[in-house]
């Protein structure tokens, strides 16, 4: 029978625990989250996030193993993610894994949050059989691995393929390792990043890229002309810092957006929705329409480059994971782009794109059956690469 294992996620503000059997059938996934927490900060504050990962952890591996209807001996191995990201957060899932796995006699298996990533467009591809044509990733691939705290580019291929060859990698999924190349990153600032930090520019809550994605659909893509990021060097690396600041210079430029801004952060503290249908009416036509330019300037900077790199490494397939690959707008330009060059494009579902413990899982699996379980003196790392 396929191990069943228990992943446990807690490398920044979401507590989650899954349980998933021979790396591809979800048993269950949970997550608890700490926007609440976060909100009224507008972003993540690392000291409270690891103190609400202490308070919710056991309770969520707990609800995780109930709705799979197993208990720990059900169990074959845990799979945590070792890092990268907020190390206090990282100790407390890590420490609860390794001391679990010890108390149980149970393989403990360390997983990279970013390959996590990369095997949630997999795991989604065997759940739903492929895109709508049926179709599934094929190796070599380009990842966009695309969130709050990660906009990167890796190369994909598996573990025993020829790095120089661009013909599809014969695989069967889940119990293929992948190698990764990373081929461009971000400089600066995450996409994800800078959706919030302009959401809080504009007093639009916290986290701002759900309810910017709404409202953009509301606006101008066209009405605001940003310039798009030049980067020296590597022309597949990103850079999101420079459109955060003319955002900023255009409000000031502009007469009333100051007022307008401050009524919606009084109208936020009184306790008024933060969904985007109750901010929809705070907003006007000049806000709606600078959210919407917004948008499609980092949409558009995200799809080119990666089309860009998969061109270059002649990918058979693209991959887009993370947070911000829920996006209705990346997604859409994605796949009307891609398929002008006839290349398939395979996201997560959105549950599985945002941080969750079923991407850990899954991408445990092939580890463990490689033998690559915990080793003594191994622990967190809050910059891990990816390799």
């Amino acid at each position: 029978m396929a191990a069943t294992i228990l992943g446990i996620e807690s490398s920044c503000d979401e507590t989650a625990a899954a349980v998933v059997r021979g790396g591809r059938d979800i048993l269950s996934s949970v997550v608890a989250s700490q926007d609440e927490v976060h909100r009224k900060y507008g972003g993540v504050v690392p000291e409270l996030a690891s103190r609400e990962h202490l308070r919710r952890i056991v309770p969520t591996v707990r609800e995780a193993l109930e709705r799979a209807e197993l208990d720990f001996g059900g169990i074959a191995a845990i799979g945590v993610t070792q890092g990268p990201g907020l190390i206090g957060s990282l100790l407390v899932g890590y420490t609860y894994g390794q001391t679990l796995a010890r108390a149980l006699g149970k393989p403990l298996v360390p997983v990279n949050h970013l390959e996590g990533h990369v095997h949630a467009v997999f795991l989604e591809a065997q759940q739903a059989r492929g895109d709508a044509r049926g179709r599934m990733p094929e190796l070599p691939a380009v990842c966009l691995i695309v969130s709050g705290g990660h906009t990167v580019l890796y190369d994909v291929r598996p573990a025993d393929h020829d790095v120089a060859s661009s013909a599809p990698a014969s695989i069967e999924y889940p119990a293929f390792r992948c190698t990764y190349g990373r081929i461009g990153a971000t400089r600066d600032d995450a996409a994800g990043e800078a959706y919030d930090k302009v959401a809080k520019l504009l007093a639009l809550g916290y986290p701002g890229g759900p309810v910017m994605d709404q409202l953009a659909r509301h606006g101008n893509g066209g009405a605001v002309q940003f310039t798009a990021p030049r980067t020296r060097g590597n022309p597949l690396d990103f850079s999101f810092s420079g459109i955060k600041t003319a955002v900023l210079r255009h409000i000031r430029a502009n007469a009333g957006f100051e007022r307008e801004i401050a009524a919606r952060a009084e109208a936020l503290s009184a306790g008024g929705g933060r969904r985007a249908a109750e901010l929809l009416p705070l907003c006007s036509r000049a806000t709606l329409d600078l959210v919407a330019s917004f948008q499609r300037a980092v949409v558009n900077d995200l799809v080119q480059r990666t089309l860009a790199a998969a061109e270059e490494r002649a990918a058979r397939c693209v991959l887009v994971s993370g947070g911000v690959a829920a996006n209705s707008e990346l997604r859409a330009t994605f796949e009307q782009e891609a398929a002008a060059r006839a290349l398939p494009v395979f996201f997560p579902s959105r549950p599985l794109s945002t941080d969750n413990a079923a991407m850990i899982a899954a991408a445990a699996y092939p580890r463990l059956l490689a033998g690559e379980i915990a080793r003594d003196g191994v622990g967190a790392q809050a910059n891990l690469p990816l390799a």
